[in-house]
């Protein structure tokens, strides 16, 4: 397709940017992974940790990403080659649209389930299984299913589409604002329910309450690599939402109020999920089970257990949504900054290219679960590839190039911009940010990249 000229969306307000770029970060793994790993690494003890490396890694790498963005008005790619025309940085911008293409093709997979289970709640499923096994094999079976897979899995990636289709301030900006204060009321009505519940102060307990004795060398690792992965960081998404701000936007203010919901998020959902699991009686230590394995069973065991059944899995499907918005985001920015492609063009293309790559992911449970490289399904290969590998060299990379290729001298100028109160007011902040960037986050990264590759 020929190249032409297009006129680059912004976002509408400020507000609306921090709700799509906290909708990005707030995905899956904040609803169930953040509160099994607090729990199993020493509840508050580990939320002291990660609230470290949140400081040291997760806000001064998204503070540079979103700067990126803002400054070149471009995709990954776009904004790489604005600032250097290095072949290999421009290649750098490169992986961070493949790593969130890779990841988009199976999210939407697990994203897929989420919304299937929308509808096994409404069907009143759940009230077959007193044990969380009988839930286990149940989901089994439905992944098993390659209609119900596939078929979930086209629904999801459907939504997603439409959110991008039509545009930064009427799809993703007008979306997020309805989306990230529903998800944030149903969340606060579920935890509110749990806090009612018989016995659920032992669910508080196993997540608030400082463990020293559960934490360890692996539980620093873990904590580092839960900072970065959960900003959505490494992969393009904070950069290409960085790309829409206006010129005189606080990064430093909207980067913070990001990681704050972000945060907040994940130890609300915390509580609503692990006061519900110990008053029932439910085994916390499940992991990813918990959610497809676990969870069901505990609603049949609550009063009101349908109804917040269905509740729990439309929340965990908006925030799966949200997320997959920003990642599909990038893909086409890229194909409509650097190639001349009218965005609709591109979301029906590159929607149906995720659709046929997320294929083999999403048959991976069934049809192709023999098939294997490398030892890994196409599902999980896919998964330790771009989260694993892409991602945290991802943003090691991202980190160097601001501080010893790009410099400071001319990123603090366009940092400056809507943030002068803190360069006059809070110069320390402007020194932390600088020291952060230029030397704890690429070791850091470096040690969770090794630590992704079972090397630490």
């Amino acid at each position: 397709m020929a190249k032409t000229k297009i006129a680059r969306e912004n976002w509408g307000s400020k507000f609306g940017f921090i709700l799509a770029a906290a909708g990005s970060a707030i995905g899956l793994g904040n609803i169930w992974k953040f509160p099994y790993i607090a729990g199993e690494n020493g509840g508050a003890a580990f939320i002291f940790v990660y609230l470290i490396c949140i400081a040291i890694i997760g806000l001064p790498v998204l503070i540079g990403e979103v700067l990126l963005g803002r400054t070149t008005q471009r995709n990954p790619v776009g904004a790489f080659k604005k600032l250097s025309n290095s072949k290999f940085w421009i290649s750098v911008g490169f992986l961070g649209v493949l790593a969130g293409f890779i990841i988009l093709s199976f999210y939407v997979v697990i994203a897929g389930w989420s919304l299937g289970y929308i509808f096994e709640a409404i069907n009143g499923s759940f009230y077959k299984f007193n044990q969380a096994y009988t839930s286990a094999n149940h989901f089994t079976m439905l992944i098993q299913s390659v209609t119900w897979n596939l078929g979930f899995t086209i629904a999801f990636l459907l939504l997603t589409m439409l959110f991008v289709y039509f545009g930064v301030q009427k799809g993703i900006e007008k979306g997020s604002k309805i989306m990230m204060p529903l998800l944030f009321i149903i969340l606060v009505v579920l935890a509110i329910k749990g806090l009612t519940l018989d016995g659920s102060e032992k669910g508080v307990s196993f997540l608030l309450n400082p463990n020293w004795k559960l934490l360890h060398g692996t539980s620093i690792l873990i904590a580092l690599g839960h900072a970065f992965f959960t900003l959505s960081l490494g992969m393009g998404a904070m950069l290409t939402y960085g790309s829409y701000l206006k010129k005189d936007s606080n990064i430093f203010s909207s980067s913070t109020q990001i990681v704050f919901l972000d945060t907040l998020i994940a130890l609300i959902a915390g509580i609503a999920i692990f006061t519900a699991v110990f008053a029932t009686g439910q085994n916390p230590s499940a992991g990813p089970g918990l959610i497809f394995h676990t969870l069901p069973v505990v609603f049949t065991k609550m009063s009101g257990g349908y109804y917040f059944a269905i509740l729990f899995f439309f929340l965990l499907t908006i925030a799966a949504l949200t997320s997959a918005i920003s990642l599909l985001e990038v893909v086409v920015s890229y194909f409509v900054d650097e190639k001349g492609w009218k965005r609709h063009n591109a979301v029906i293309v590159f929607g149906g290219v995720t659709f046929l790559i997320a294929v083999p992911s999403s048959l991976s449970s069934n049809v192709l679960a023999d098939f294997h490289i490398f030892g890994l399904n196409f599902f999980d290969l896919a998964d330790f590839l771009a989260s694993n590998i892409m991602l945290p060299l991802g943003g090691m990379l991202i980190s160097i190039f601001i501080a010893w290729v790009w410099g400071f001298d001319k990123a603090l100028v366009e940092l400056k911009q809507g943030a002068e109160n803190i360069f006059t007011d809070k110069p320390y902040i402007i020194s932390a940010w600088k020291i952060f960037v230029k030397y704890f986050a690429p070791v850091l990264i470096f040690l969770v990249l090794l630590n992704s590759l079972g090397i630490l």
